[in-house]
């Protein structure tokens, strides 16, 4: 975090000689040392695999000379369009026992209990050391949505109600107590939010019959503005940011980090970057009655208020197979929907000409199989070769996607589907939680927000073999959102008609390997808050340790010339052989 104070006389320290009025200061946020991540090198180092670190991941705030925070935690874009979550090659300068990695660290172990391990090495992302910064954002239905204080402002920016809150603003924790753990500051806003993103200045929501619209919420946390949230600060004649759907049910981006796919930048040939995808231009929504909706919404980046007309680019529901559509979630290529049929998977590699390759409607039902069948000595293992019975989804709830899974709530509970062949997907466990709501997975463990059977804590670490691990009392979860802030990691609950929820899931103070890869959560309610309508929903957090997406698509910098992540072929090199994949051991065998 990188708040800065305008007005403020300092020295600058990087050889300028000079001095600026905007002072600034820099505020880690969250070191994680149990993680291993690889990318390529730049050219003049051979383009060899190396690894890779998170370098230069900022997130900026500026406070003005009346104290008006003008903006806050907004994360940059970099010159060619990628996120200015920055990585880097970087070579440990030393080794150490604890440096040195096995065969199972690059490819999937025998146990099938890497799947989150290899989903940060290829810097997929595992969104666990995502941030929710100063505000959570809460959907409300058709009470709105409201921006809720989460954090105190100064640094370090304590989670309120943390153990780091109770001991560097004891004062502010007591009073925190007093007010019997009630967060006291909120904006709220009118609407029907059913689904809400937060992605830079800007909110993405979907409203039912009110269709889709993008709000700016640059001004959130700024004294000066009496409409902190708002639809048209340019006015209605100037811009307009919805789009009318019939029932718009979900939003979907495939990124919360903010990227410009049209900077022309990347075409330099001396930068030696990749241009962004194209489908990271869109916004994509499902609606019960259209199917899904893509929205350009690359305008709102361009730095011109002028045209920010935003129109449908594409509404796609061949043959009505999309009808019912209730949520989507968006991996590389790959957009997985859950609609009246069932899950859909479309691959959107050309955005505005979406292809189906698997539809439950259209083909048998996916096999449901106890384990995955597995090689001891390495050898090919076909996904989705082995028998077992027939597994159809119902009323499908919400999609997450890590590395080779989709997880499925429906009906009957949480389903990890093996989707290492997106066009042959495969039921690989599933586990029966009434309720569930919404899946939330961060590293090895998932979290289902089960209505009044509260937040289950879901033990994937072998996606094959889920099971419950915890369960948190709720009275009545809609969704939960997992995110880090300084050292602890936090969960995020809509508690429906309970309102909002804070859960402190681990902590220095008593979590022994907190800093570890995916220590075991602990969750403790530590605030809440008495919400205008039910809690349904929660924003995801920032991306921080996403590169890649799942089709081998650059996201974010990588702070080298001609250095990146690895692409799709590159990563297949490291669990596919023929297609199919293979496994490793880590005895040592003679």
């Amino acid at each position: 975090h990188l708040p800065q104070e305008q007005n403020a006389k300092t020295e600058m320290h990087h050889y300028e000689g000079t001095e600026t009025r905007n002072y600034a200061s820099y505020n880690p946020q969250v070191i994680r040392t149990d993680a291993f991540m690889l990318g390529v090198n730049s050219p003049i180092k051979g383009s060899k695999l190396a690894p890779v670190r998170s370098s230069s991941a900022l997130v900026l705030s500026s406070t003005n000379q009346q104290r008006q925070r003008i903006y806050i935690q907004q994360p940059p874009i970099s010159s060619p369009g990628f996120s200015s979550q920055a990585f880097n090659p970087h070579v440990p300068h030393t080794v150490r026992a604890r440096e040195t990695q096995s065969c199972s660290s690059c490819h999937v172990s025998n146990a099938n209990d890497n799947n989150a391990w290899l989903a940060q090495l290829m810097l997929q992302g595992t969104d666990f050391v995502n941030l929710v910064g100063r505000y959570a954002w809460v959907a409300e239905g058709e009470h709105g949505f409201e921006a809720v204080a989460v954090t105190e402002w100064d640094e370090p920016q304590a989670v309120i109600g943390s153990s780091l809150h109770r001991i560097v603003y004891p004062d502010y924790f007591a009073a925190h107590e007093k007010n019997g753990g009630e967060l006291q500051i909120a904006h709220h806003h009118h609407g029907n939010a059913r689904s809400i993103q937060l992605r830079g200045e800007y909110l993405f929501t979907a409203n039912g019959e009110e269709g889709f619209e993008v709000y700016d919420a640059a001004e959130v946390d700024n004294k000066d503005f009496s409409e902190r949230v708002t639809s048209a600060p340019v006015s209605p004649v100037g811009q307009r940011t919805f789009v009318k759907t019939k029932f718009a049910t979900a939003v979907a981006l495939p990124t919360t980090m903010p990227v410009d796919p049209t900077r022309k930048s990347a075409l330099i040939p001396e930068n030696q970057e990749t241009p962004l995808h194209p489908l990271y231009r869109y916004a994509y929504i499902s609606d019960r009655e259209e199917g899904l909706i893509v929205v350009d919404v690359t305008t709102l980046v361009d730095a011109n208020p002028s045209n920010n007309f935003l129109e449908r680019a594409l509404t796609f529901n061949p043959d009505h197979l999309l009808d019912g559509a209730e949520t989507l979630t968006v991996a590389g290529r790959w957009l997985l929907l859950g609609c009246k049929r069932g899950l859909v998977i479309l691959d959107i590699d050309v955005p505005l000409h979406p292809r189906v390759v698997w539809s439950a409607a259209a083909m048998p039902p996916l096999e449901s199989t106890a384990a995955m069948p597995r090689s001891r000595d390495g050898m090919a293992v076909a996904p989705g070769s082995s028998g077992g019975m027939a597994t159809a989804l119902h009323d499908i709830t919400s999609i997450a996607v890590q590395f080779r899974y989709a997880f499925v709530t429906d009906a009957t509970g949480l389903h990890s589907i093996d989707i290492t062949d997106p066009a042959h997907p495969r039921i690989a466990s599933s586990i029966a939680i009434a309720g569930a709501n919404s899946v939330y997975v961060a590293r090895t463990y998932a979290y289902v927000a089960a209505g009044k059977n509260g937040v289950v804590i879901v033990d994937v670490e072998n996606p094959e073999q889920l099971h419950i691990d915890q369960t948190f009392p709720t009275k009545d979860a809609r969704d939960v959102k997992v995110a880090s802030t300084n050292a602890s990691t936090f969960a995020y609950v809509a508690d429906g008609d309970d309102g909002f929820k804070v859960l402190q899931l681990l902590s220095p103070e008593w979590t022994p390997a907190y800093a570890g890869f995916s220590p075991r959560p602990e969750p403790r309610l530590i605030a809440h808050r008495k919400t205008a309508g039910p809690a349904l929903a929660i924003s995801k957090g920032l991306d921080r340790d996403r590169a890649v997406d799942e089709s081998g698509n650059q996201v974010s910098i990588f702070n080298r010339l001609g250095a990146r992540p690895m692409t799709l072929p590159e990563m297949q090199r490291l669990y596919l052989r023929d297609g199919k994949v293979y496994t490793v051991s880590d005895e040592v065998t003679k």
